[in-house]
């Protein structure tokens, strides 16, 4: 089908894309197998897979208003194909107005291909995406006078992924590895990874490209020693007779670099054009105008914050990727930064110690464990064993069991030998409390004759032991004396609790509530109030 559209010349379109059945060819590892070529995984092509599954949960994607947004009227699904020369027509007039040259040949077309055909889906998942990154990105840009265009580098290094991890172990949107990272500040701990902050790690790889502008004077070739490093740049370089000219010294680069200044153009320029293809942002719920950060001060978990301001893990984590273990390791001397929706910035703020001292059961468990672990710790020792010493008559001395000496030490065999170390977890000895009808009479007696001398009192085991055997008080509900609250958007059980002087656990009782996560705007339930 021709179709001519003011402005753009000619232009062959199809409803379907012409390449289907053909195979997805760049430079990357083959394997020939009975005549039968097999194409090695892409990894610019696999970045954008990584998206497939992943967006900012509890909010439904939803595209864009394809009325406003779609001038050219083109019907849902209409694919456009455009001749060569419309392509580099367009990229000339990019290249003139950038600092970067925006080339047009065969790999470049190869990969707006990959962009504007093969994964549209994806690539609109990517625009979506780009309004909760860009901004940052073109902030950091600005600040470091760089051409804006280098967004888009971010584009083929993760597809705006920020939980993106390379097969190499490069991390983040901007796909640090783990000793460039260092270089540049990007700290690696057991719980904070920088590298996959999206704040950090921008201001890094500002840092680090006009570094290598500084050796090249060439944007394709910053770009090039971006992926593969300078060292490969260099030698490249030496091989191509000393040419600085990416073209020039492709073919002695590693085979991804070569496909790596091919495929930025390509997304520069589709995401550039992408109402031109038909392309239209799939938002993944928030934007950067609906995010904000604020500092904390006290180690606090994502469950904590989870179950406090009623946000779904998932969210918490697609904002706050550099947090690896879903905690914030922030003390007194050592403040973190949370990225939340402005919303729930609020809400933290109004409440921050509320917030740290909120207990989920997970956090319980937790520092149940953490009690535990640090119990044992301070009561291990090292037993080297002597002569004639068995499991049992060491565990007698260590008032354990010889199970468990096997189990500290992951021993199969019940016998040890002399001069043999074992690690043993010493148990204090308890020593047994006084009967409370002795401890009584003691007492009793001590107060009619002072010069009486009779068995220590124990005031503390007394008291645990008169607490124990007193009636415990159950809670109770007064279903006479409860008004009825209407869920308003954001309330979370622990707000309504406070505003009504009540607790959680009445408003869950009174209101048979399983899972505090499932109230929803507009449900009424009780509260149950003073009389």
């Amino acid at each position: 089908m021709l179709l001519k559209w003011v402005g753009l010349g000619v232009i062959t379109c199809s409803l379907s894309f012409n390449a289907i059945g053909k195979s997805w060819k760049t430079n990357t590892d083959t394997t020939q197998r009975s005549g039968f070529e097999l194409v090695g995984d892409n990894r610019i092509a696999a970045m954008l897979d990584s998206l497939a599954n992943f967006h900012f949960s509890g909010l439904a994607d939803f595209a864009a208003d394809r009325k406003a947004l779609n001038k050219y009227n083109y019907p849902i699904g209409f694919v456009p194909d455009f001749p060569d020369t419309v392509i580099s027509e367009r990229l000339s007039k990019l290249s003139s107005q950038s600092p970067f040259e925006f080339k047009f040949n065969a790999q470049v077309k190869q990969y707006i291909d990959l962009y504007a055909m093969r994964k549209r889906g994806l690539t609109e998942r990517v625009l979506g995406l780009s309004k909760i990154y860009f901004p940052l990105f073109e902030e950091q840009l600005d600040r470091h006078n760089m051409p804006l265009e280098l967004k888009y580098l971010a584009v083929i290094e993760s597809a705006l992924n920020p939980a993106a991890r390379s097969r190499v172990g490069a991390k983040g949107l901007w796909q640090f590895m783990y000793g460039t990272g260092i270089m540049y500040d990007l700290q690696v701990t057991s719980y904070v990874d920088d590298r996959s902050d999206p704040y950090k790690s921008t201001i890094a790889a500002c840092e680090h490209m006009n570094d290598l502008y500084e050796l090249y004077h060439d944007w394709s070739l910053v770009l090039a020693a971006y992926n593969s490093g300078a060292g490969n740049v260099n030698r490249a370089i030496r091989k191509a007779g000393g040419v600085m000219d990416f073209w020039v010294i492709q073919r002695f680069l590693p085979r991804e670099t070569r496909d790596y200044v091919p495929a930025f153009i390509a997304a520069s320029y589709v995401m550039h054009h992408a109402a031109e293809y038909n392309l239209f942002p799939v938002y993944p719920g928030i934007s950067a105008a609906d995010i904000d950060s604020v500092a904390v001060h006290q180690f606090l978990s994502f469950d904590q914050l989870s179950g406090a301001l009623n946000v779904p893990m998932e969210n918490i984590r697609y904002l706050n990727p550099c947090y690896t273990k879903d905690v914030i390791p922030a003390s007194t001397d050592r403040v973190y930064y949370l990225r939340l929706p402005k919303k729930n910035i609020i809400d933290f703020v109004n409440n921050e110690q509320a917030v740290y001292a909120y207990k989920t059961a997970k956090s319980l468990e937790r520092e149940k464990m953490m009690a535990q672990v640090k119990e044992l710790k301070d009561n291990s020792t090292l037993h080297v064993v002597r002569k004639g010493e068995t499991l049992a008559s060491i565990a007698a001395k260590y008032n354990c069991t010889p199970a468990e000496i096997k189990k500290w030490n992951h021993l199969k065999k019940g016998t040890v030998k002399a001069r043999q170390e074992l690690l043993v977890y010493v148990k204090k000895k308890t020593p047994p409390a006084p009967k409370p009808e002795e401890t009584m009479m003691a007492q009793n007696k001590a107060e009619k004759d002072p010069s009486f001398v009779g068995p220590p009192v124990d005031s503390v085991n007394l008291a645990k032991t008169l607490a124990t055997n007193a009636p415990k008080p159950q809670p109770v509900v007064n279903n006479d004396m409860y008004i009825y609250h209407t869920i308003r958007q954001g309330d979370t059980l622990w707000e309504i609790a406070t505003r009504y002087k009540a607790t959680v656990e009445q408003i869950k009782t009174m209101n048979n509530i399983k899972n505090a996560n499932s109230l929803k705007p507009g449900q009424k339930i009780k509260v149950g109030i003073d009389g």
